[in-house]
């Protein structure tokens, strides 16, 4: 509630800075007092327009934010005809925990990643991407899973989704607001600001021209501080996602499948490849792992995947193997087609040619003489074997 309430706040913030711009584009020779008295009378009049605007924007959000989620995202809504490996994982860890079963939904995506959401228990849902599918096994995408449904039980879906709601519409506005700002310009003379419309101003003397210019550049930028200070505080706002949210998800899991090292290779897996294109950076927010960073990393949500997986192993006992490189992986292909495999698990497995898979035996031959070349003596035997 406190956080809808900072909605309110940050909305008429940006209103007020509105109105800062809107009459420095009205009327350039003005002081400075003459512009925030003006824009005050401006919020004032506003006020009940902007309120129904930010009440109206929540229940929009609350009814239809998955389907805003899913525009973005392409999540599609799945059953267990459709896909019965991920639908039986995810319902026998409902059932094992009497957890009510989400809507499940995939979205097409080589990303490795997932992301909890809803408000209540008719909307709770959890989004795979299709690139998660293909690349963990079973019991990787069990402990994800598990991972968002501790999120679900935590109730940190609810604070996810206000939290895109709020830097949705602060976003929005902020935008708006830099575009009017962007259709202001500084006059050859340096006197005054003017907008693409003419206006005349011939009746003032140099000296008000100077002092309403350097009003007019004073309250600009009390605008701009203001819309940055209503951005930096919706970024706040996603700070109150602690960052512990994510250890209690990770530990949740382990709760749920009592199986940390799967936790730990799945977030190894993970690592650094869960970057959904064309996503926002309040949907990366909502996800498993957000690979983007913020300045100094100081504005990140996520604690990083090393961090997670030493939590996981001292206190869950789990096993570390470090980055784990994958083989869709780039850096992992071979520069050439002369190269060679590095390990005998990248060799290609023998071509099959024959009924007992010799490519020398016709069909129906005996089986081949397995090659022993680090044995001496002759073999012997309907096998080959020594005896």
């Amino acid at each position: 509630m406190l956080l809808l309430a900072g909605l309110f706040l940050l909305i008429y913030v940006l209103v007020y800075a509105g109105a800062l711009l809107a009459e420095v584009l009205i009327n350039s020779d003005g002081s400075v007092d003459y512009y925030l008295m003006a824009a005050s009378r401006d919020l004032i009049a506003a006020f009940p327009y902007a309120t129904i605007a930010a009440a109206l924007w929540i229940v929009i959000a609350y009814f239809f934010h998955q389907n805003m989620i899913d525009a973005v995202t392409g999540g599609e809504d799945v059953t267990r005809q459709q896909q019965p490996r991920l639908y039986n994982l995810l319902e026998n860890l409902c059932i094992s925990r009497g957890i009510p079963m989400p809507k499940l939904k995939v979205m097409d995506s080589p990303a490795l990643n997932a992301f909890a959401t809803g408000l209540n228990r008719r909307q709770y849902a959890v989004t795979v991407t299709s690139g998660l599918l293909r690349t963990l096994n079973d019991q990787e995408i069990e402990a994800v899973l598990g991972h968002e449904l501790t999120h679900i039980r935590n109730g940190d879906v609810q604070l996810m989704v206000v939290a895109v709601i709020i830097a949705g519409v602060v976003g929005f506005f902020g935008e708006l607001f830099f575009r009017m700002f962007t259709n202001l310009s500084w006059n050859s003379s340096g006197s005054s600001w003017s907008s693409s419309s003419s206006r005349s101003s011939s009746s003032s003397s140099d000296s008000d021209s100077k002092s309403s210019g350097g009003g007019a550049v004073i309250v600009v930028i009390i605008a701009v501080a203001l819309i940055v200070l209503a951005w930096l505080l919706s970024q706040v706002v996603k700070l109150a996602l602690s960052r512990s949210r994510e250890f209690l998800a990770d530990a949740g899991s382990v709760e749920l499948t009592k199986n940390p090292d799967a936790m730990i290779s799945a977030l190894r897996k993970i690592e650094n490849r869960g970057e959904l294109a064309g996503a926002t950076s309040a949907v990366m927010e909502l996800c498993v792992d957000n690979p983007r960073e913020g300045f100094a990393d100081l504005f990140a949500t996520h604690p990083s995947v090393d961090s997670r997986v030493k939590a996981l192993v001292q206190f869950a006992g789990g096993h570390d193997t470090g980055p784990l490189a994958l083989p869709s992986d780039p850096a992992d292909e071979p520069e050439d087609d002369q190269a060679e495999p590095q390990s005998a698990d990248q060799l290609p497995p023998p071509v099959p040619r024959g009924p007992w898979n010799d490519p020398g035996k016709p069909a129906g031959g005996p089986p081949p003489v397995p090659q022993q070349g680090s044995l001496s003596g002759p073999l012997q035997g309907p096998w080959g074997r020594h005896r």
